[in-house]
């Protein structure tokens, strides 16, 4: 690794340590896109870029963005960013290392005199976490003219997201019609919120694809009986079926994860029916959550679901007639262009890296549909993330942000008008 980096450590441990500081009382860290404390940090965001010299506003969608003019007239935009809303009880970095470097870049560009052909946008989005509305990525999908309609009429508290935009500054009235083909490109620095960079001694993953997540949810239909009286040979326990479907599931996502590709699948929700312990259980709802960087896999998945839950239906003596894909979002492919001047990046400031996948969904999901996008991965100590205990030291988030700073170089001379 360089000694000599383009960026500052102390100003980005200041930014990361203040927003820090705005959580809610005896729970680190908590900032809940919507609510007050939420509004404080952007308040501290937006002073920051006004004082690197950035022209500040926030977008029908709720984003902020600082605009750093480039005079290349008409080139288009280079845009970095994440997120500074948290989970309940989450992390110090989980999408403010993200905002806190790009806005780093901006000043390290002013601290050496770069005059960018493109302009420069430094992007805070709005709700990349699960919002109280039930649903996430808000500005990313707003911002590109991919937010869903009907997600204006969700309700949280007694108001509508409709209603909400205005609490952050964003338009409801205009969100819909929102479009960005100025972008030249995008690219959004996270933790990796796994283990891999860390267990491999990297520096910085470059990431070469969000994984689509499927979620399926299955009902199993069985017999109430005693519990007591009933031979175990004469049961159609929802519950037992239910437990093998469990094993086979795990089983198979070992199997295709064996295979080139990111991918998992993981039985995070069950729920029994009439869950009582003296009464042979009747039903047992599922939920499996499944991610796959290559389409093919996750179709492969779903069929050999089907054909799995037909088999355990005839051994087990219950009846499985419900499997619903109840979510379905396609991979979203980095640009292989921008993924190389990454790997440039990282080589000119001494950074160790490898590619890999996103198991998480980002924002960059939604911006990749509409520009050439890309991610880079700083380490998370231990893989934890969504966790007080998240942690990534601030010379990594500094040697990502260095990446950051000189793959924007690069773009800049090399994408077309």
């Amino acid at each position: 690794m360089s000694t000599n980096l383009p960026v500052q450590a102390k100003r980005i441990a200041e930014d990361i340590d203040a927003l820090a500081a705005i959580t809610e009382p005896g729970r680190p860290w908590t900032r809940r896109v919507f609510s007050p404390l939420y509004l404080e940090g952007r308040a501290y965001l937006e002073k920051r870029m006004q004082t690197a010299g950035l022209e500040t506003r926030i977008d029908a969608a709720g984003n902020l963005i600082g605009l750093r003019k480039g005079q290349g007239g008409n080139k288009g935009v280079i845009m970095l960013g994440s997120h500074s809303d948290t989970v309940p009880e989450g992390g110090r970095f989980d999408g403010i290392a993200g905002v806190v470097t790009a806005l780093e870049v901006a000043r390290a560009l002013s601290d050496h005199g770069v005059e960018l052909d493109h302009d420069l946008e430094i992007v805070d989005f709005l709700a990349e976490e699960v919002s109280p509305f039930g649903v996430s990525c808000i500005g990313s999908r707003g911002m590109t003219g991919q937010l869903p309609k009907e997600w204006l009429d969700r309700v949280s508290d007694g108001r509508t997201l409709h209603a909400a935009f205005g609490e952050v500054g964003g338009n409801a009235e205009t969100v819909l019609s929102q479009s960005r083909p100025d972008l030249a490109a995008f690219l959004e620095l996270h933790i990796e919120q796994g283990p891999v960079l860390e267990t491999e001694h990297k520096d910085i993953g470059i990431v070469t694809a969000i994984a689509g997540i499927s979620r399926f949810e299955i009902a199993i239909e069985g017999r109430a009986d005693h519990a007591g009286t009933t031979p175990m040979g004469q049961r159609a326990d929802a519950l037992v079926a239910a437990s093998k479907l469990v094993l086979d599931i795990n089983e198979k996502a070992f199997e295709l994860a064996a295979t080139p590709g990111h991918f998992t699948a993981t039985v995070g929700e069950f729920r029994i029916e009439p869950n009582a312990a003296n009464v042979v259980p009747s039903l047992v709802r599922l939920l499996i959550d499944t991610r796959a960087e290559f389409r093919p896999d996750m179709e492969s998945f779903a069929q050999w679901l089907d054909e799995n839950c037909a088999k355990r239906a005839s051994s087990d003596g219950v009846v499985i007639e419900s499997i619903k894909r109840v979510s379905d979002n396609l991979p979203a492919p980095a640009n292989e262009n921008v993924l190389t001047h990454l790997e440039a990046a990282c080589e000119t400031v001494g950074a160790s890296h490898r590619r890999l996948a996103s198991g998480a969904g980002h924002d960059t999901a939604w911006l990749s549909k509409v520009a050439p996008a890309a991610m880079i991965f700083v380490p998370s100590k231990g893989g934890r993330s969504h966790t007080p205990e998240e942690w990534t030291d601030n010379s990594e988030i500094t040697l990502g942000a260095a990446v950051l700073y000189e793959a924007v170089l690069s773009l800049d001379k090399s994408l077309p008008n």
